[in-house]
């Protein structure tokens, strides 16, 4: 049987002040979870709290995605275009967890799309269509456009939002509805957010 001796604390605090949980390090040293908990408690290793945990296992979460360093001049162009875009109409409230940007023009869709997939080296998988439509309007065709246009399959498209207090007077105003272009990463929004806040500190 495995024990823990007091010359060990030293590589234990170091395992843990970098994040890692009591239960990888009990795994690490092959003794159980309640053997680290008594070693931590008999030399009074303060435990972090909930709050510290989560953010802990946040920072050490693997990225889901692998910004392209060394850009072109045409990539350099889009990093900014994408930026300007989601600046102006992605979801950046302090609560949120998840790209988010928004838009009915198919051109602007394609711009921010390429900034994800180009710049920002996105794993597809992750990207998810919201789509936001009137009750007239050809719900099927409308996201087999969307489809083909960003090349995100259907299966990746969430349940849409329809709206059913439609105007005879706003007809024609979003042909093909209103859709969300939506990326699962917390840490890709953070990063987004300080590219903002970069060009918003310069001018």
């Amino acid at each position: 049987m495995i024990t823990l001796q007091k010359e060990q604390l030293p590589q234990i605090l170091d395992l843990y002040n970098q994040g890692q949980s009591v239960r990888e390090i009990a795994e690490k040293f092959e003794v159980s979870i309640d053997a680290m908990f008594y070693f931590f408690r008999k030399y009074k290793i303060v435990r972090r709290n909930a709050s510290d945990r989560n953010k802990a296992f946040f920072e050490r979460k693997q990225l889901s995605f692998c910004i392209k360093e060394k850009l072109s001049l045409e990539e350099e162009k889009l990093k900014v275009a994408g930026i300007m875009l989601y600046w102006g109409e992605g979801s950046q409230w302090s609560g949120e967890k998840i790209v988010d940007f928004a838009n009915s023009k198919p051109e602007m869709i394609k711009i921010f799309l390429c900034f994800l997939r180009d710049v920002c080296g996105i794993d597809e998988s992750k990207l998810r269509i919201y789509l936001y439509a009137y009750q007239d309007q050809d719900l099927k065709k409308i996201m087999n456009f969307w489809s083909k246009l960003t090349g995100i399959p259907l299966k990746n498209f969430s349940k849409p939002y329809i709206r059913k207090d439609f105007k005879v007077e706003k007809s024609g105003k979003m042909e093909y509805g209103l859709v969300h272009i939506r990326y699962y990463d917390k840490k890709l929004l953070l990063l987004i957010k300080q590219w903002i806040e970069q060009y918003a500190q310069e001018y």
